[in-house]
């Protein structure tokens, strides 16, 4: 089979859209042959590095952008979006061309993971799949008040944008003319279906390559370890970093448990300030950002991750912290709540601020006072992420699904011509 994938974000070795990118060109590559359209500017240098090193036969990049942009998609979040538009405009006709030359027989758009920006190859005459895409998420009402104003405006302006990007005719069309619409969250998922999709599913872009599997895999299990809590991510207003602590200091927690934030962003010293307010400073740490090897080490000498995300598509950080065996507390929102189940972590309702961390709270008491049950939890994260995530058993998933449309489409067209 041939396979056209649509990759405006991809690069190895990254944990972000980027890797979701490689990841899936690479996995889908072992059972068919893929041909990726992506952007020379970032990851083409890595990925020829990679292929170098570790050659994929069935793997081709066909790299182009914009002429006369230059670096000026990284002016900012509206360039870039701006750029990612217009490059999918041009994509068509690269694919176009490519088609008539290799006759393609499925079209697959992979990122940017966005379910309100269209794919103009949904315009090809072969079965094209979206997503998975997100982005459909919001944050509860209730917690907006205690957002910053920094924090309402950007929310006014992402809300704006899903507005015009659900109006859009050519997302319009890209959505209704798409074989299969996947959906990153039961949100989006709910979005698209409302845009006039007529097939969607839910499943989760991220996952984790074998070998970080089996490297996750070599921390204990956190019966014994110290009584550290964990949390990494930007420090942006939605991250919900501020229940966290707030839950930190209220829950029922030896004197000798920590929490440890690793990140950077516009809400640092917001947090750091209200670390001081509450009286829990002496065992909060804010960490800078670090190199991943670093990260996942300092990841596996903590018994939990907490993520309180208000909004968020991916949730790349809990896998990581399911595979090493942590189990992870998150909002029951978005993509960590796709992943998180009853048996591998927490996931906490999110109607009002209160009630919020008070379940965070509860978490992490149960998690610090019964070994056990971390060890548990721990044990089952870590099957889940194997069974599910590992970008091994999801490749064989993504060549599966495509043999299935081929050959409904191959029935739908037999049928057509035998009446």
């Amino acid at each position: 089979m041939k396979v056209l994938l649509s990759a405006y974000a991809c690069e190895p070795g990254r944990g972000t859209e980027l890797g979701v990118g490689w990841n899936t060109a690479r996995a889908i590559a072992r059972y068919h042959e893929v041909w990726v359209l992506t952007r020379p500017d970032d990851g083409r240098e890595a990925i020829e590095a990679e292929l170098a090193r570790n050659p994929v036969p069935n793997l081709h990049f066909i790299y182009f952008t914009l002429p006369i942009w230059g670096d000026g998609w990284k002016l900012g979040s509206g360039a870039i979006q701006l750029h990612y538009y217009l490059w999918q405009i041009q994509a068509y006709f690269v694919a176009r061309k490519l088609h008539t030359e290799i006759g393609f027989d499925l079209v697959h758009h992979v990122t940017f993971v966005k379910y309100s920006t269209p794919s103009f190859l949904a315009m090809l005459p072969i079965p094209f799949i979206f997503g998975p895409v997100g982005g459909g998420e919001s944050a509860p009402k209730a917690f907006a008040q205690n957002f910053s104003r920094r924090g309402k405006i950007y929310e006014f302006l992402r809300n704006l944008s899903r507005w015009v990007g659900e109006r859009d005719p050519f997302t319009l069309m890209t959505v209704r003319r798409s074989i299969l619409n996947w959906a990153t969250t039961t949100d989006t998922a709910e979005r698209l279906i409302k845009m006039g999709a007529s097939r969607v599913e839910v499943l989760s872009q991220v996952g984790l390559l074998p070998e970080e599997v089996i490297d996750l895999a070599q921390f204990p299990l956190p019966d014994y370890a110290p009584l550290r809590f964990i949390s990494i991510g930007r420090f942006l207003h939605w991250k919900g970093f501020d229940l966290s602590l707030q839950a930190f200091a209220q829950a029922d927690l030896p004197p000798a448990a920590e929490y440890w934030l690793i990140g950077s962003g516009p809400e640092r010293e917001s947090l750091q300030q209200l670390a001081t307010d509450l009286g829990i400073a002496d065992r909060v740490t804010f960490l800078a950002e670090m190199p991943r090897n670093q990260l996942l080490q300092t990841l596996g000498t903590c018994i939990a991750l907490v993520h309180p995300s208000l909004h968020e598509s991916g949730g790349f950080v809990c896998l990581e912290a399911m595979a090493a065996g942590r189990p992870a507390i998150c909002l029951d929102l978005g993509g960590p709540a796709v992943q998180v189940t009853a048996e591998t972590g927490f996931k906490i309702p999110a109607l009002n601020p209160e009630q919020a961390i008070a379940g965070l709270a509860q978490a992490m008491s149960s998690l610090a006072n019964d070994p056990q049950l971390r060890s548990r939890m721990g044990l089952a994260g870590r099957q889940r992420v194997n069974q599910l995530f590992n970008w091994e058993t999801k490749g064989k998933f993504l060549a599966d699904v495509y043999e299935k449309i081929l050959e409904q489409q191959g029935d739908i067209n037999a049928d057509s011509h035998g009446s």
